[in-house]
């Protein structure tokens, strides 16, 4: 049986025929050793047809398609006019080698074109890879190469989908950034009050906020060249007259030593840098907010921007932290207590990084470890929107919102919140109405309930039959009307549709039921008079006696 192999190559399809060849009994290392020899391997395996891509769009489809399995128009024209014609009822006599077995698969269920795919198969074609530039013609060295890094990157590019407002990556360095940075300035800050504070240890006491001792450690410089003439201008640093009067006075009677001018100078230049990174730090965390609006917004509206950042740079990525269940994401940063907490089997850890939102710590002591779980499920909910939704809207983020405050109300209050498909319903109306386009399944309509509940009370309804036994409409526009058991031995009777006084129709069974509720009543008053009338009778025998 002839042995015709396959191979996608960055410039077109190869297909080769291997003749001579005796599967059976050949050994893997003896194949892959005589690979490698070209005047061995050309021997056996010769070009039987070649059919060039005609651009680099056309290469990187007929790459995709080959990746995920599928068989291309051009590729069953190829192999059907090179492969030879397979006669109705008979056996083909030969075989087609492929590196998939996947697109083996649908070759065969596509033309019935025998495919295999083995160790035997993979060494042919990785000779076949190996020596390709020289079994094609007027094939110059290095474009192979070029027509393969082209591919290449096309085809990661589109494996990607790479998208400059969605990279993740520069969360993950903001978020890092600020961390460093909020640890640099507190220490800096620290700095900066004991170093000024041997020159007026009496400011430190009057203002608490690092940014404002920094800001007045550089307009006061000296103190004892501080006086009222300064007023106006500690006013616009601090905003408080008492305040800035109070400095001025502390200033007066300091009990800290004199510096030289060039310790002075020195300083000043210090909390200028401190000043510096502060602002950088607030520019920092502005950039922070924009991209986690771009990247993920209902993440961001849910948790908060660095909390939700903490917890993207943790797992890696937006879609890493997407691909992690809700119990994994409500622990992300405790794994040293989790570990801990196995091996001595003790109690494992309740949450995480999302221990830095306010609603763990707006819950009450008891309901922390279910206000977690809870904040846990959402998060994940709104990470996946992020991350595999096309749009980008906080409406779903919002909606999440809500449903967690409604649950810390439940805990504390007992109000019962809303159920979550009403609130992603809503979420949805939202999105459309602010213009994003959304894929709203017609299943996701609420069924009709309670219609048989309706029939059942027309039939035994004591009241008007205006209101009771008028037919019952359903939102389609289509009327269904009240049925009724009819005994199969004493009636036979047909249905028939009367109108009402107000002009609707009632059916002959609600009729019939209402006149034996009827009766029935009648009979009982009856019995009830006959029972009091002899009670009477009795009352008045024992009056006589």
């Amino acid at each position: 049986m002839a042995l015709y192999l396959l191979y996608e190559s960055a410039s077109g399809y190869g297909l080769f025929l291997a003749h001579g060849i005796d599967e059976i009994g050949q050994n893997t290392e003896a194949v892959r050793n005589s690979v490698i020899d070209l005047n061995r391997f050309g021997k056996v395996v010769k070009l039987a047809a070649f059919n060039p891509f005609e651009s680099a769009l056309d290469a990187l489809n007929q790459c995709n398609a080959v990746s995920e399995g599928q068989m291309t128009e051009e590729l069953r024209n190829f192999l059907e006019l090179s492969l030879p014609k397979i006669k109705e009822g008979k056996k083909p006599k030969f075989s087609l080698g492929v590196a998939d077995p996947k697109i083996g698969s649908h070759i065969y269920e596509e033309t019935k074109i025998p495919c295999q795919s083995n160790e035997f198969v993979l060494e042919l074609i990785r000779g076949v890879r190996l020596h390709f530039d020289r079994f094609i013609e007027n094939l110059k060295p290095g474009d192979l190469e070029k027509a393969q890094l082209g591919l290449g990157h096309s085809y990661s590019r589109a494996k990607v989908k790479f998208n400059v407002n969605r990279v993740d990556n520069m969360v993950i360095q903001a978020i890092f950034l600020l961390d460093a940075l909020d640890k640099d300035v507190n220490s800096f800050s620290m700095r900066v009050r004991e170093w000024y504070s041997w020159h007026f240890p009496e400011l430190a006491k009057i203002v608490n906020d690092n940014y404002l001792y920094a800001k007045l450690a550089k307009y006061i410089d000296n103190k004892s060249e501080l006086s009222e003439d300064k007023l106006p201008g500690l006013i616009d640093i601090i905003g408080d007259e008492d305040k800035a009067k109070e400095i001025i006075e502390a200033a007066k009677a300091s009990m800290g030593q004199d510096l030289s001018p060039v310790d002075l100078i020195n300083v000043k230049m210090f909390a200028q840098k401190v000043m510096d990174l502060a602002e950088y730090r607030k520019n920092l965390y502005d950039y922070l907010v924009s991209k986690m609006s771009d990247i993920a917004p209902n993440l961001a509206a849910l948790i908060g921007e660095v909390v939700g950042a903490r917890l993207i740079s943790h797992a890696g990525s937006l879609t890493n932290l997407a691909k992690c269940p809700s119990s994994t994401l409500q622990i992300l940063g405790a794994e040293k207590a989790l570990f801990r907490a196995l091996k001595t089997k003790g109690n494992t850890p309740k949450y995480g990084l999302i221990f830095h939102s306010s609603f763990i710590g707006r819950a009450s002591a008891k309901n922390k470890g279910r206000m977690a779980r809870y904040l846990a499920n959402k998060c994940s909910i709104a990470s996946r929107i992020d991350c595999f939704s096309e749009m980008s809207t906080t409406s779903f983020g919002d909606k999440l919102r809500e449903q967690v405050e409604e649950r810390l109300d439940f805990y504390d209050k007992g109000v019962a919140p809303r159920k979550n498909i009403d609130m992603m319903k809503a979420a949805m109306e939202n999105a459309a109405n602010q213009g994003t386009e959304m894929d709203v399944d017609k299943s996701s309509e609420p069924p009709l309930k309670k219609s048989k509940k309706k029939k059942s009370k027309s039939k035994s309804a004591e009241d008007e039959p205006s209101t009771k036994d008028q037919k019952i409409t359903v939102e389609d526009g289509d009327v269904v009307e009240p049925k009724t058991k009819k005994k199969k031995k004493k009636r036979s009777l047909e249905e028939e549709v009367q109108p009402n006084d107000n002009g609707k129709e009632n059916s002959v069974g609600a009729d019939d039921g209402t006149e034996k509720k009827k009766k029935k009543k009648k009979s009982k008053d009856v019995e009830m008079e006959d029972v009091s009338e002899e009670g009477k009778k009795k009352k008045k025998k024992k009056s006589r006696e």
